[in-house]
């Protein structure tokens, strides 16, 4: 779909613009026993994000002013500078604070309470929000639906998924309290956000059938959690639902129907969106722009993208970090690295400062493209404007350092990742692997393996499938055939890449007659030959002279839709010139060989 096709609904868019409590969970959380003047929440040593420093050096000398006022003030003001602290997101200074209050006898209520839960919440320590609840409700405070809410927010930010839904099913049949639409919400985005979403689903219509009538954002939050599965016919089905049930999909609902459309490249479903969205009256965002920005960047239509931007700019929408990242990434996609940096430059004279996400698509970018120099002096850039590297920025070096043969530097540079304690993942380690097999270093390779196991990181099957690959290209085929066959007991199934390569190695050590034995293995392990396994296997025959015997693998490889490559079709050409005629082979050829 080109951007003349949805370019003007774009425009008309943006042109339109109790004991019960006790009993149900004291089974399940032991530190109710806890007493409320015994509690305290967290160490004196507590972290504090320094982003906001005088901001919260100002309500922690406000909140002590008052804490030792006599008469001290109501318990309403202490709430409300302690939502000043947790606003600013310093949850451990606000868990800090209340132990100064209850050394100090100051007041408190039930919000106070629903603040502590929180505040435990957003630490992921669930069962310390838990204990609060339960020392508060043991010296008579009542909990509400927000109490509630926040405990169920907690669960699912903890990962506890099974406990959440338990307790809201009690909250529903016991009637603890009555859930309002953010409760509703915190369940389905909590169950979604966890991967349940056909259980948030279900959840959705059992409650469509009771008062408690789902609302947009619970629709919503199922369509953005379908979308994201894949499961895009089920979302557009549920938003013709939702219509019918008289609720109106909003922009949210709309963005991630759009962004789930672009994903499978749907785009005649994008253009019909995005002209209801015009006929309802739907202003579009610039976060409805960044994907279409972001997606037609990613298909390779820059071009697109660019004409995206450009009706952005003349709304008066403007685009943000996001846009700019997504922009950047196209070019650096297809090597215009020129128009990339180009675009990097401008964004200075928007007021936008590029992130280190900027920084990691240029650098590859770059990297990719042989210019690793340019690229160095970019990573070296990034802590001169205020940003830290990440594992993503390192990896992309590493990887554009050891791709020009600078094992050195690239070695030298994990060191440096190591004692500024960026973690490496599996993706770092495996292209350090890589280097090593590429020049020979197989000992090594193995050792850094050792290594990797030893940080945690568990090896899949890309790192094996390396491995497998450096030892067919050094010589050790028995030694790779004996990994494969270890595979399985790793918990790893070998894949097509695997297979071809040993498969090819044993083609090319001359050994045709077991490659052809470890294809019909391959096979009955459910994993089926690619155009690729098949070109290796018929060029070994080919090499062989075993014209017969290739025949057969020709016509199945016809049979799945196969071609073959370039290397298969000039072999295929030279045996039909330089030996007596084949009609056979000749027919095959016909059919194989992809038409000039």
């Amino acid at each position: 779909m080109r951007i003349s096709a949805i370019a003007p609904p774009i425009r008309r868019a943006v042109a339109a613009k109790c004991s019960t409590y006790y009993g149900i969970l004291a089974d399940t959380f032991s530190l109710f026993s806890l007493n409320f003047h015994s509690l305290r929440l967290f160490s004196p040593n507590f972290k504090r994000d320094l982003s906001c420093e005088i901001e919260v050096d100002e309500a922690i000398f406000l909140f002590r002013k008052m804490v030792r006022m006599r008469p001290q003030p109501p318990s309403f003001e202490f709430t409300k500078q302690l939502k000043v602290i947790v606003n600013l997101k310093q949850y451990s200074v606000a868990l800090k604070l209340f132990d100064e209050m209850r050394e100090l006898g100051a007041p408190v209520n039930e919000y106070t309470m629903n603040i502590l839960i929180n505040c435990c919440c957003h630490l992921k320590r669930v069962d310390v929000g838990f204990a609060v609840f339960g020392i508060f409700f043991k010296h008579g405070y009542a909990a509400d639906v927000v109490t509630f809410t926040t405990l169920l927010k907690g669960l699912f930010l903890d990962g506890k998924v099974a406990e959440a839904e338990k307790l809201f099913k009690q909250l529903l049949s016991l009637r603890l309290c009555e859930p309002n639409d953010f409760t509703i919400v915190t369940v389905i985005n909590g169950l979604c956000k966890n991967g349940h979403v056909l259980a948030a689903h279900d959840l959705l219509c059992l409650l469509e059938k009771t008062i408690y009538k789902p609302n947009v954002m619970a629709y919503s939050a199922v369509i953005n959690g379908l979308c994201k599965t894949g499961m895009v016919d089920n979302a557009l089905e549920l938003k013709s639902r939702m219509t019918d049930k008289g609720i109106s999909p909003d922009v949210v609902t709309y963005n991630s129907m759009i962004q789930g459309l672009c994903d499978f490249g749907r785009w005649k479903e994008v253009k019909d969106l995005l002209n209801e969205m015009v006929n309802q009256k739907i202003c579009l965002t610039v976060v409805t722009f960044n994907i279409l920005v972001d997606s037609f960047c990613k298909e390779g239509n820059v071009k697109e993208a660019e004409d995206v931007f450009e009706i952005m700019t003349r709304q008066n929408i403007y685009p943000n970090i996001f846009t700019y990242n997504a922009l950047i990434d196209g070019y650096c996609l297809q090597g215009k690295m020129d128009k990339a940096k180009e675009v990097f430059d401008s964004m200075a004279s928007k007021g936008i400062k590029p992130c280190i996400v900027t920084y990691n698509s240029l650098i590859n970018g770059y990297c990719k493209n042989g210019k690793v120099d340019e690229a160095w002096r970019l990573f070296l850039e990034v802590s001169s404007k205020g940003l830290e590297h990440t594992t993503v920025t390192y990896s992309i070096m590493i990887h554009g350092l050891l791709s020009e043969g600078r094992n050195a530097d690239g070695w030298k540079l994990y060191k440096d990742m190591e004692a500024r304690q960026v973690h490496p993942n599996l993706y770092t380690c495996n292209i350090l692997l890589e280097g090593l097999c590429k020049t020979h270093q197989i000992a090594e390779a193995f050792s850094f393996l050792r290594v990797m196991e030893d940080k945690g990181l568990s090896p899949n099957i890309i790192t094996y499938g390396i491995l497998i690959n450096g030892l067919c290209k050094d010589g050790k085929l028995e030694d790779a055939k004996k990994l494969l066959n270890e595979l399985p007991s790793k918990g790893l199934k070998p894949d097509n890449h695997i297979y071809a390569i040993i498969i090819g190695s044993l083609c090319e050590e001359g050994f045709v007659d077991e490659a052809k034995d470890l294809l019909i293995k391959m096979e009955r392990s459910g994993c089926a030959p690619d155009s690729m396994t098949y070109n290796i296997i018929i060029q070994g025959l080919l090499k062989k002279k075993d014209f017969d015997k290739a025949i057969p693998y020709l016509e199945e490889m016809h049979k799945k839709g196969f071609l073959a490559d370039a290397s298969t079709s000039s072999m295929l050409i030279n045996q039909l010139q330089g030996s007596k005629k084949n009609d056979v082979l000749l027919e095959m050829m016909k059919k194989v060989v992809p038409k000039m």
